[in-house]
């Protein structure tokens, strides 16, 4: 018999046998964990988003009062000649 076919007949085996007793507050453990993590996620989720919105209002501030696309305005002026 192949590696798989014994490791099949030992599952079942497993699994015919007897079954352990579930504690009794497993379930709802489990479920208010749950619960936990769908609400961090949902706030870390949020944290994110506004961090971003955040982000995006300070760079389109600083853009529209810096105006970086434009030449910076030179430091002398060129040599007036010929008056």
């Amino acid at each position: 018999m192949s590696g798989t076919g014994r490791r099949e007949d030992e599952v079942r085996r497993m699994l015919e046998g007897p079954h352990p007793p579930v504690p009794a507050g497993l379930a709802a453990s489990a479920a208010a964990r749950g619960a936990r993590l769908l609400r961090r996620r949902r706030a870390l989720r949020r944290l994110w988003v506004l961090t971003l919105v955040a982000a995006v209002t300070v760079f389109t501030v600083w853009a529209l009062a810096a105006r970086p696309w434009e030449a910076p305005p030179s430091g002398t002026t060129p040599p007036l000649e010929g008056w």
